[in-house]
């Protein structure tokens, strides 16, 4: 990045934290609604942006120069059935091209845009919810406009998603937000993304706090998202001029009987079966193309050419395939469709996602999911009504359980989905089939899932994991455990002089500052290694890592460990108001802190019970402790061995962990055992009365 680019963005960047800072430090409700309505209208905006450019690109794209018009929506144009191809040939030329051009702009402007986008920022939600680019967001929304629009198989909500979670994590970064705020900040932008682009608001909302887990919720997100998503569905439909239902308003079925429900439980363990063949098709692809040896940009390309061929016998692979779903939603249209057709439709888009977006291509997987469920239900009812077994009402309301059993079950999102696909099609009717059909869905996906960056809990997040063996610390300061830095690096410096500094500090990282002290990014010694060997030439503002994880000194221990726990070298370091480095927090760093704040909770504990000591010795050599297994010594009854820290780190004590000269060891004990712990520790120890009460 040019110099006066870089310092024009660290600029604005300045600025904007500055205009925020009281953000961070404000209350819950507010610090949300605030940063929840900006996520909103810059999610808003690009939903609004990126369905124009779409539509746009499908119209001239797939329309003019492949000569076939999709079929449309009631919410998005009026019902229109698809065209004929008036070029058959020119229509997988038409989808190659696009997904060529669109495989090229990902590989040499953001290799990351490269997929379907969602799972990428499921990915960053967990491992550095600060680590997404800026310029991913624009280049994916470009490509995946070239990638749909020329006929590829692929979902609109993967690239809304993406580009308003990036705007999350660059918010973050900007205001220096803690990681824990961050990771909302990132998963309200995934919410507010796909509530838009499906005019789903509510939906949208629940899916941002249920997506990144598969059996749990990220509580802490659920009202930050529920702000952000109606704001940016708000926002889109002022920009589009449409509030309505994408499918319409489908309001006219009604339960009649408890009998009824046994044909939405067919629905159910069908689309469960089609959800699991989904996900393993589609990565079992993805891997296919991954190990195919040519260049990256031509795999998308060639896969295009398969799916615009695949599009010639079955038109409704081609693009988003809504409007493929809104004619099946009608019975005299899916009657006048051949069965073959409507019996092989949710495979063939299976294979098409698979091809379009596994091999490379830019798009969302979340779409063609409800699609491939939808068409399931609408086979389900078209077999029922050839036996004459079909309920009145026709096929609506199997199309749409089939679209929230699928993928509700396959992306572990039932609650969200069901809401989505209720404001999708105006009606609530359906959502007691609609469970019964998700709930048999679930058991038969069983742990499969599409969303492969999910984690099953929070208790498996790498913050969370190790948090949770900690003790609660919020009271703890970042500023009272963070080390001054041993090194910072100009930005001026060469890559041979940035790595020549960090070896002679023996640091495996520094920040980067530029001329007036404002943190840039940090460089990592292993990386910096590996491109001065390669030759890179350049400067170490220029190769700093601007979306490394940092601290803001409000921050307190709970925060750091979070950092430190998803950060890529094991530190970060500690920023002020106007980006400046004040310190740096390690592991050790945080071991510390623990110390701190354990002794902070055995004073609450001993003001309260007024008999409670912490003892904390350094095992000599000479004492009865060293050498010995923790089980093999005469502790009193009711001391408690809480640690055991040695040089090389924290070691969680258990009965046979031997004891040596040196170690420091933390004891929960009553005051009146504090001696006899002591003599256990400490050759000729000094006694010592410090209950915790008195401290």
């Amino acid at each position: 990045m040019p110099t006066q680019m870089l310092a024009g963005r660290l600029q604005v960047r300045r600025e904007v934290g500055r205009l925020l800072s009281g953000t961070s430090r404000a209350g819950y409700l507010r610090k949300w609604l605030l940063l929840g309505i900006i996520i909103g209208v810059i999610a808003g905006l690009g939903a609004a942006l990126f369905i124009t450019m779409l539509h746009a690109g499908t119209s001239w794209l797939l329309g003019t120069v492949g000569g076939y018009h999709v079929a449309t929506t009631s919410g998005e144009g009026g019902v229109r059935a698809a065209s004929g191809f008036a070029r058959p040939w020119a229509v997988p030329l038409v989808t190659g091209g696009g997904a060529l051009a669109a495989a090229l702009l990902v590989y040499f402007f953001a290799p990351e845009a490269e997929g379907h986008g969602t799972d990428a920022a499921i990915a960053a939600v967990h491992a550095n919810p600060k680590g997404l680019r800026g310029r991913v967001a624009l280049v994916k929304m470009v490509s995946s406009a070239l990638t749909i629009g020329s006929g590829g198989s692929g979902g609109r909500e993967g690239p809304t998603a993406q580009i308003s979670a990036t705007f999350g994590s660059v918010l973050s970064r900007t205001l220096n937000l803690t990681p824990a705020d961050s990771r909302i900040a990132v998963a309200s932008g995934i919410a507010s993304g796909i509530g838009a682009i499906f005019r789903a608001p509510l939906g949208g909302a629940v899916l941002g706090a249920e997506l990144v887990f598969r059996d749990d919720l990220e509580v802490e997100a659920l009202l930050p998202s529920i702000v952000s998503s109606v704001v940016a569905f708000a926002v889109f439909g002022s920009v589009t001029g449409s509030f309505s239902p994408i499918f319409g308003w489908q309001t006219s079925y009604h339960l009649a009987n408890v009998q009824a429900l046994l044909m939405f439980a067919i629905v159910g363990l069908g689309c469960g079966l089609m959800g699991r063949l989904y996900a393993a098709a589609f990565y079992r692809t993805s891997d296919s193309f991954e190990r195919l040896h040519l260049p990256k940009w031509l795999k998308p390309a060639l896969a295009g050419l398969v799916v615009g061929a695949l599009g010639l016998a079955i038109p409704g692979v081609l693009g988003t395939g809504y409007g493929q779903i809104q004619q099946e939603l009608s019975a005299h249209v899916l009657i006048g469709i051949p069965l073959w057709l409507v019996l092989v439709l949710p495979i063939a888009k299976i294979v098409a996602t698979s091809l379009s977006i596994g091999s490379g291509g830019s798009g969302g997987i979340f779409g063609p999911g409800m699609v491939i469920g939808g068409a399931t239900g609408a086979a389900v009812w078209r077999l029922l009504e050839l036996g004459h077994a079909a309920p009145a009402g026709g096929p609506t309301p199997f199309v749409i359980v089939g679209m929230i059993a699928c993928f509700g079950a396959i992306a572990h999102a039932p609650l969200a989905v069901m809401l989505m696909v209720a404001e999708m099609t105006g009606s609530l009717e359906m959502l007691a089939p609609a469970m019964v059909a998700i709930i048999l869905a679930l058991l038969v996906v069983g742990d499969a899932t599409i969303y492969r960056s999910q984690l099953a809990t929070r208790a498996d997040s790498p913050a969370r994991r190790f948090s949770a063996q900690m003790p609660p610390a919020p009271q703890v300061p970042v500023s009272d455990v963070m080390a001054p830095p041993r090194l910072v690096l100009p930005a001026s410096l060469t890559a041979s002089e940035a790595l020549a500094a960090l070896r002679d500090a023996e640091v495996p990282g520094a920040p980067v500052v530029d001329a007036d002290g404002v943190f840039i990014g940090s460089l990592h010694a292993a990386r910096l290694a590996e491109q001065v060997e390669a030759g890179t030439a350049t400067k170490a503002g220029r190769l700093a890592d601007a979306e490394a994880l940092t601290l803001p000194e409000a921050a307190s221990l709970d925060d750091a460990v979070d950092a430190v726990a998803t950060s890529r070298g094991g530190w970060v370091p500690v920023l002020d108001v106007d980006m400046h480095v004040r310190g740096v927090v390690s592991t050790t760093d945080l071991v510390r802190g623990w110390r701190l704040a354990m002794r902070g909770a055995m004073r609450q504990l001993g003001r309260a019970s007024g008999a409670t000591t912490l003892v904390e010795e350094t095992v000599d050599a000479d004492s009865q402790a060293d050498g010995a297994r923790i089980d093999q010594l005469d502790w009193p009854p009711r001391a408690v061995l809480v640690a055991v820290h040695r040089r090389q780190g924290l070691a969680w004590p258990h009965p046979d962990t031997r004891l040596g000269a040196g170690d420091l060891v933390s004891v929960v004990c009553r005051k009146e055992e504090a001696d006899a712990v002591r003599r256990l520790l400490v050759s000729q120890p000094t006694v010592i009365e410090a209950s915790l009460s008195a401290r």
